[in-house]
C-alpha cells in the first residue's frame, strides 16, 4: 500500500451512525526551545478532528504536520482539511478518500478519530493491557540539543527519572564538544546501566560521516538515526554497510510514498532499524506496512512520536501497545508543552503508563485556543 492509495478496508467504516466531522486548530507552546540540527521550535500548530455520531459519541484525532519535514507541511493544509470535513459530512466517501492522498498527517488524524469512534469515543483508540492499566511500555528519554552543560543536565535528569535508554540529538554543536560530552556520560554510566541512542537528523556529510561514526562507536551507542541527509540512497547504503554503529532510517522513509520504491530503498540500504512516525508516514495502517517491509529486510523497528500533543501521543501509545515490540519506544514527549491536554498518560521509572484514574480534560483544548 502506498501513501497515495488507501487500502479498501482503511479504516473500518462505522456505517449508519450519521457521523459529522469538524476540526479546530490548536497552538502548542514549548516549555523550552526544541532544538534539532534543522533549527529550533518555540511553538507548533496542530489540528484536532472531532467525529460525532447521532448518539453524541465523539471520536477524536490529531493532525500534526511537522514544519519542514511533513509531506503536507504546505499552505493549503487547512483548506484541504476543511474540504475533507465538507466531503465527509456530505457522504461523498469516494471523493473524501481520494482527497486524503499525499496528506499523511490528515490521514493520521481521520484514522485516529474513526478508531476512537469505533471504540466508543473519549480516547478509546485500542483496547490492550496497556490501555487497561495492566502493563507499561518501555520508552527512551529524549535529550534535546543545547549547550554541553544543558545536555549534561538533561541526561542527569533522565537518569534520575529512571530511564535506562536515552536518545541524544546530535549534529548542531561542535562535533568535538558533542563527542566529549558523550564520552563523559559513558564514563559515568557504562553500557550495562544505560543504552544511548543517537539521532543526527542528517547532519553528517559524505566526506566526514564514516570518520565521525568511527569516533562515536567508542561510546558503544545502541544505534544512530539518519546519519546523512535523506534522499542519498547510494551514500546511505554505503554508510549502512560500513558503519560500526547500527544505522536507523527515519527521514529517509517520509518521501517514499510508493510501495515498490520503498522496498527498493530498503533492499539497497539494508538498515539495522526503521524509525516509524505515523503522523509523517500516513497513519497506523501505513506504518504497519512499514513493519512488514522491515521484516522483509531483517530490520528492527520502533515507534516514535513526532511532537504531537497528548491526544496524538496517547493514540500512538495505544496502537503501539498492540504490536508487542520489546524495544524501548520513542513515546515520551508529553511534557514538552505548557498547554498540553491533561490525559491518562504517565511516565514513571522510565516507563509509559496509562492511568485510568487520570481523566482527559477535553475542554481545556478550547479554553486555550
Amino acid at each position: 500500500m502506498a501513501l497515495g492509495t488507501l487500502s479498501s478496508d482503511w479504516p473500518l467504516w462505522p456505517e449508519g451512525r450519521g457521523i459529522k466531522a469538524r476540526f479546530f486548530p490548536y497552538r502548542l507552546v514549548f516549555h523550552r526551545a526544541a532544538g534539532t540540527s534543522r533549527g529550533q521550535m518555540l511553538e507548533r500548530l496542530v489540528y484536532f478532528i472531532e467525529l460525532t455520531d447521532s448518539e453524541a459519541v465523539v471520536g477524536r484525532g490529531e493532525c500534526a504536520p511537522l514544519p519542514g519535514l511533513s509531506l503536507d507541511d504546505r499552505p493549503d493544509l487547512m483548506t484541504r482539511l476543511s474540504y475533507l470535513c465538507q466531503q465527509f459530512n456530505a457522504g461523498e466517501w469516494a471523493a473524501w478518500r481520494e482527497s486524503l492522498d499525499y496528506y499523511p498527517s490528515l490521514r493520521m488524524g481521520f484514522e485516529m478519530a474513526l478508531y476512537d469512534l469505533r471504540g466508543g469515543g473519549g480516547g478509546q483508540w485500542y483496547d490492550s493491557p496497556f490501555t487497561r492499566g495492566e502493563k507499561s511500555q518501555r520508552i527512551n528519554g529524549l535529550i534535546w540539543m543545547g549547550t554541553p552543560e544543558d545536555m549534561h543536565g538533561q541526561i542527569r535528569d533522565r537518569i534520575a527519572e529512571g530511564f535506562r535508554c536515552i536518545k541524544c540529538k546530535i549534529g548542531a554543536l561542535d562535533f568535538e564538544q558533542e563527542l566529549a560530552l558523550l564520552h563523559e556520560i559513558r564514563s559515568e554510566w557504562p553500557l550495562r546501566q544505560l543504552d544511548i541512542r543517537l539521532d543526527a537528523n542528517g547532519a553528517f556529510s559524505a566526506g566526514d560521516v564514516l570518520h565521525k561514526l568511527d569516533q562515536l562507536a567508542a561510546i558503544a551507542p545502541h544505534s544512530i538515526e539518519q546519519p546523512v541527509r535523506a534522499g542519498q540512497t547510494s551514500l546511505m547504503a554505503e554508510v549502512c554497510r560500513q558503519s560500526p554503529i547500527p544505522v536507523a532510517l527515519d527521514e529517509e522513509l517520509i518521501p517514499l510514498t510508493d510501495a515498490e520504491q520503498a522496498m527498493e530503498v530498503l533492499d539497497v540500504c539494508r538498515p539495522a532499524y526503521l524509525i516509524l512516525k505515523p503522523s509523517l508516514l500516513g497513519g497506523f495502517a501505513d506504518s504497519e506496512q512499514w513493519i512488514a517491509r522491515a521484516a522483509a529486510v531483517d530490520a528492527g523497528w520502533w515507534v516514535t512520536s513526532a511532537l504531537e500533543s497528548n491526544v496524538g501521543l496517547a493514540a500512538l501509545s495505544a496502537w503501539t501497545s498492540t504490536l508487542n515490540n520489546p524495544l524501548p519506544q520513542g513515546l515520551g514527549t508529553g511534557k514538552l508543552y505548557k498547554n498540553n491536554i491533561p490525559s491518562p498518560l504517565l511516565v514513571r521509572s522510565g516507563d509509559l503508563h496509562w492511568d485510568a484514574s487520570r481523566h482527559w480534560e477535553w475542554e481545556s483544548c478550547r479554553d486555550n485556543l
